[in-house]
């Protein structure tokens, strides 16, 4: 499979999106996360890429964890993991139903393979949430340097995706990182406080973390 070459994403269009074509592979995702691009199938055929002109973002600082959650957490329903079981925490959100206005997954078969390939390569990271033994919700990324994007959650119990967001930003800081990148902004990433700002202001911010 032959390597892509992005153009520079100021070409992206009005949606963001920058060129359609290519595969999920290593060294494909890492060249476009590290220019500010994400991969977002266009259809079960053709893979299109993205920078959007404003990108959804969570500065940690600023991390809203409701009440009602928070008094949740504090009877310590769950335990927390990471990387325990990458392959299982992708599938379940590629199979995940429960997303309000999406109809079935991003998350193809090819997508599932490329972050698959790209954990084993050491750049893609699951942070999982556990009801006793059983893997109950959890949320997965890319991490390169000091900079994580969260790609997508699942929950098969009320509040286990987001205890595992909640989980993830505590490990994440403990490792100096202050931010996450979000990409589009959902119902769950705007109550957790994240914001959406300028593309020039997320490639700044993507190359300080780098």
């Amino acid at each position: 499979m032959s390597r892509l070459i992005f153009p520079p994403v100021s070409v992206a269009d009005e949606s963001g999106l920058i060129g359609i074509g290519g595969h999920a592979t290593v060294e494909n995702l890492l060249e476009a996360y590290r220019q500010g691009i994400f991969p977002w199938p266009w259809s079960a055929e053709y893979l299109a890429w993205f920078s959007p002109p404003e990108r959804a973002v969570l500065f940690f600082d600023n991390l809203h964890v409701g009440r009602s959650l928070k008094k949740f957490l504090n009877k310590d329903p769950f335990h927390f993991a990471i990387n325990k079981n990458f392959n299982a925490v992708i599938h379940s959100c590629a199979a995940a139903t429960n997303r309000k206005k999406q109809h079935g997954t991003w998350i193809t078969d090819e997508m599932i393979n490329g972050y698959i390939a790209l954990y084993h390569a050491g750049f893609a990271t699951s942070y999982e949430t556990y009801h006793g033994d059983t893997l109950v919700g959890g949320l997965y990324g890319v991490r390169l340097g000091h900079y994580f994007s969260g790609e997508s959650m699942f929950y098969h119990e009320e509040n286990a995706s987001k205890a595992a967001l909640v989980f993830a930003v505590s490990h994440l800081q403990a490792e100096a990182v202050t931010w996450m990148d979000c990409q589009v902004m959902t119902d769950t990433t705007k109550q957790f406080g994240a914001t959406d700002i300028e593309r020039k202001y997320f490639l700044k911010l993507l190359q300080q973390s780098l």
